[in-house]
């Protein structure tokens, strides 16, 4: 009940038209479904793209809103209630959503957003024809860590250390770790790899990261949903650190560089929009990420001492001072 309550506040929250309809119309139900608090500009973001498409929440459709950072089975009673609401789609931010919602359907249509292996992960049997009831967008980019390493390279010329954070549980966790290693050590670097299962383990692991020079942190859902401590403990540590969206450079991390996920929500909407129209998600391809961004924090660099060089400058999509 703890649960369903909670569900039903959060939609209200993240949903800020009207609830009224009109009489006799037809709402479509659109299910979004995560593990941890999304960051409010990406569900904005798929509400925006919805709207660019002609639909009006409260009208046309509703948008159902649900998240949890209690583990894989409260997600799970999460995907099982929007399927009980007779959802249309399902939007599944992150592969532990996509798993959970396929794990209990194979016939609703689930639309997956910032999936870093579908293929991999058995939620599609190929990109370009999934071929089953999942389709959409992932962040899948074989050399992305290694710009993200280039770029602290290139604003600290001397890096020979550098630690790694991530959450092994992550199906590419381990994939990750090794292009890092591999490419690391081709540099002439160390790598200290660090991982983290929950938020009770982030002090001990700044404990191991304040010996290296710079932190590269992986994506993840659990990193992002505790952004707030782990950039805490970056600055408290004075750790330059890299992340994969510019969410965390808002709030006050160094440097970030990956793919423009509210760009992805809005895409998500043009997938939303085909299936309501009667596509099928098995003949849709699966989306890689053409868009890339660059985002700096001047007033964090100016804290840890650090002047980014006008290459870099020049290169960055946003600068925050």
């Amino acid at each position: 009940m703890f649960l369903r309550a909670l569900a039903i506040v959060l939609t209200l929250l993240f949903t800020p038209f009207a609830a009224e309809t009109q009489v006799g119309a037809k709402l479509q139900r659109i299910g979004f479904l995560r593990s941890g608090q999304p960051p409010p500009v990406w569900v904005k973001a798929l509400q925006q793209g919805l709207r660019d498409r002609g639909y009006v929440e409260g009208k046309s459709i509703v948008l159902e809103v649900r998240f949890t950072d209690k583990g894989p089975e409260a997600l799970s009673e999460l995907a099982a209630e929007l399927l009980r609401l007779n959802v249309d789609v399902i939007v599944a931010s992150g592969t532990p959503a996509a798993l959970a919602a396929r794990n209990l359907t194979r016939t609703v249509p689930i639309v997956v957003v910032g999936v870093n292996d579908p293929v991999g992960t058995g939620l599609v049997r190929e990109l370009s024809r999934p071929g089953g009831n999942i389709t959409g967008l992932t962040n899948q980019t074989p050399d992305l860590a290694m710009k993200r390493v280039q770029l602290l390279t290139e604003v600290i010329p001397k890096l020979a250390r550098l630690a790694v954070l991530g959450n092994p549980t992550h199906p590419a966790y381990a994939s990750q770790v090794k292009t890092l290693e591999t490419g690391v050590r081709s540099l002439g670097g160390q790598l200290e790899v660090i991982a983290v299962r929950g938020p009770n383990e982030f002090e001990a692991a700044f404990k191991i990261a304040r010996t290296s020079q710079a932190l590269l942190q992986l994506d993840d859902v659990l990193l992002t949903t505790h952004r707030a401590r782990l950039l805490e403990l970056t600055a408290q540590n004075r750790l330059p650190a890299i992340y994969g969206s510019r969410e965390f450079v808002d709030a006050g991390g160094l440097m970030a560089y990956g793919v423009n996920y509210p760009d992805m929500y809005r895409s998500a909407a043009t997938y939303v929009d085909k299936i309501l129209k009667g596509a099928k998600p098995a003949d849709l391809p699966v989306e890689q990420p053409t868009k890339f961004e660059l985002a700096i924090n001047l007033k964090t660099a100016k804290a840890l001492g650090l002047t980014i060089p006008p290459s870099v400058l020049l290169r960055a999509d946003h600068l925050i001072e």
